[in-house]
């Protein structure tokens, strides 16, 4: 019964997200506060799930808003732009070059095996050249995600970590053989990206197109023009190009602080815009306009994140998630059984819609390599089956709390993210698992 009200929940929730019916933290806290009930569980039963979930992520609340706070102060002050100029320069506007920088980028960014800071590093400092040669931001949340995933399989990566306490094995040589998986993966992903950049040419000469054979509205593109003047008047007169340096310094060090990790992310991007907001805005009355300029998109996806924190916490205080792993290794076909992991790796996609990171490899993990280890298959293989298998589903989720703050800091929804990157990832994260069949590293 717990299965099938947890999958229901899911079920839901996803569906809400996709359909844009109604916003995230709605469906993230009702539904699951409903389902609670239908298990049985108390009022003060659910009140404690959920103070165990808020705690879990607010951490990571606190970090979103003060860095959603910092990048978009960075941003009034010009930062980027040279780094943006340097990019349309190099790729003289040619998308399938931004497309396939954007994949290098990534993956230089994930190297500390942290999906929040890679998208601090990369969203704020990409998406305004992607507005700018009119790209679609969601094909910039592909490449990122999909890269950082790949990336992602380092030992002080979540998921080898995780895999490795399960099987009780050194974390290190259990990435060994991923290492090349890991290299194959993103030469496949630059030539995905060439592709994708490709397809995205056509559809941006498309638009352009329909745009120019609309009927030119003359009064109304004067007023386009007049607050397009305008805009483009406020953000210069918010750049200090005079400051450039010191602010290009302090963004290093707070991207610095965050990789070295001895400082935590929250606190580090308090400091750094209590340091920025006074440097470059001398005034209060203009300090405290960049803040109002900014709070709301940090405290909108502040409250999804704590719905999110919501979500987990009853689902994982009702023992849910863990019932879901359990019953769907039972109620499988015999004869699939020694392929267990063959299959569920296969599906390792589509299985991070329905299960957090935690429930995946350390309550579906354990069962499925017990199931298997009795058809002759070792618990290293069952376990790179549901690593490779997975891993790039990471960023295609909302279970994953890093994906929240992309889509923050990129102002995008859940639900088109879903729709635009769900069957690239899974087919990118199956041509993947085929290649480790090949080279050996998946056994049968």
């Amino acid at each position: 019964m717990l299965s099938i009200i947890g999958l229901l929940i899911i079920a839901v929730i996803v569906a809400l997200l996709i359909s844009g019916r109604i916003t995230p933290i709605v469906g993230l806290v009702i539904v699951p506060i409903i389902g609670a009930f239908a298990a049985g569980f108390s009022f003060k039963e659910i009140g404690d799930f959920f103070t165990g979930g808020i705690e879990s992520v607010i951490s990571v609340v606190i970090m979103f808003i003060f860095a959603i706070l910092f990048f978009g102060l960075m941003q009034d002050a010009g930062v980027f732009d040279p780094l943006i100029g340097k990019m349309i320069t190099l790729s003289r506007g040619n998308v399938m070059a931004v497309a396939m920088a954007t994949v290098v980028i990534a993956a230089i960014a994930q190297l500390d095996g942290s999906g929040a800071s890679t998208f601090l590093i990369t969203i704020p400092a990409l998406l305004p050249l992607y507005k700018k040669l009119k790209m679609n931001p969601y094909l910039l949340l592909l490449l990122v995600g999909t890269s950082a995933s790949i990336v992602n399989m380092v030992p002080w990566g979540g998921p080898l970590g995780r895999a490795a306490a399960v099987l009780e094995m050194d974390v290190t040589e259990l990435w060994r053989p991923l290492i090349k998986i890991q290299i194959i993966g993103l030469v496949l992903l630059v030539a995905l990206a060439y592709v994708l950049g490709l397809r995205e040419r056509r559809l941006i000469r498309k638009r352009t197109a329909a745009v120019a054979e609309e009927p030119e509205d003359v009064a109304a593109s004067e007023e386009e023009i007049r607050k397009k003047e305008e805009a483009e008047q406020q953000a210069a007169s918010l750049r200090r190009p005079k400051l450039l340096w010191l602010n290009v310094l302090l963004a290093l060090g707070v991207v610095a602080l965050l990789v070295w990790g001895i400082v935590p992310a929250g606190l580090t991007f308090m400091i750094g815009f209590s340091i920025a907001l006074p440097l470059n805005y001398r005034s209060v009355d203009e300090q405290m306009e960049r803040i109002k300029a900014h709070a709301p998109n940090a405290l909108m996806m502040a409250a999804i994140i704590l719905g999110a924190g919501s979500f987990l916490g009853i689902l994982k205080g009702t023992n849910m998630l863990d019932s879901i792993a359990t019953d769907l290794v039972h109620v499988l076909p015999a004869m699939v059984v020694p392929y267990l992991h063959i299959i569920i790796g296969f599906f390792g996609v589509p299985f991070d819609m329905l299960l957090s990171t935690d429930a995946y490899y350390f309550a579906l993990l354990p069962i499925v390599e017990q199931v298997v280890s009795g058809f002759g298959v070792s618990g290293v293989s069952t376990a790179y089956a549901l690593i490779v298998g997975n891993f790039i589903g990471t960023f295609v989720s909302p279970f994953s709390p890093a994906l929240w703050l992309a889509l923050g800091l990129a102002g995008l929804e859940m639900g088109k993210h879903i729709r635009y990157s769900f069957m690239t990832m899974w087919g990118f994260s199956i041509v993947l698992f085929l290649i480790a069949m090949a080279l050996g590293v998946i056994t049968i």
